[in-house]
């Protein structure tokens, strides 16, 4: 499982954050080309170890895609969740759980989050993706579920003023794992 550059490729999804929408939404990325959880005979199960995750947000409301305006006020919290299997949904179409357990560090579905402030939002926010929980190039979140979501929940005080895309791109490898190794993932990684 150690980080090899040889057997590293990257993954992406995105989503368009509705403006002036408060409220989740979401982004499905299909894996099952890439997982096997089931061991056959002598071949072993396989999963993706995701070590780096990185996140952008852009402005999409011309033709190009441009950073957020310095009048942007939009506040995001985003995470990157294993097997949720939830699909593509609008902004404010999805309803998040009593208590925001979809961004906690207790989620066992949570592969990487973070939080973005608009650089309006606040006096001396950081325009830029923050991350708070991520994976890491020596103990890598290794997914073993067929799909992996980007959710997102735009505040409903602080919401975008232009359509904005944010986007993950995933620094991942697929890698064999043992029996034992695959049974303990696959009953973490349970909705």
């Amino acid at each position: 499982m150690a980080y090899d550059l040889k057997n590293v490729f990257y993954l992406d999804t995105s989503a368009t954050i509705t403006k002036a929408t408060g409220g989740s939404g979401s982004a499905q990325l299909d894996l099952s080309a890439y997982i096997d959880p089931i061991a056959r005979g002598r071949t072993k199960g396989t999963g993706l170890a995701v070590y780096k995750t990185y996140f952008s947000l852009t402005n999409i409301e011309d033709s190009d895609e441009v950073a957020p305006e310095d009048s942007e006020s939009g506040i995001v919290s985003y995470s990157l969740q294993a097997g949720l299997g939830i699909g593509d949904n609008a902004t404010g179409t999805v309803t998040v759980p009593a208590g925001n357990t979809f961004f906690g560090a207790d989620n066992q579905l949570l592969v990487t989050a973070g939080d973005y402030y608009g650089p309006a939002s606040y006096p001396g926010a950081t325009a830029k993706p923050t991350d708070y929980l991520m994976p890491s190039k020596d103990v890598p979140y290794v997914i073993v579920r067929d799909n992996v979501c980007l959710v997102y929940n735009v505040s409903t005080s602080k919401q975008f003023e232009s359509n904005t895309k944010i986007a993950v791109r995933m620094e991942c490898a697929q890698i064999t794992l043992d029996q034992a190794t695959l049974n303990q993932l696959l009953r973490t990684q349970t909705v």
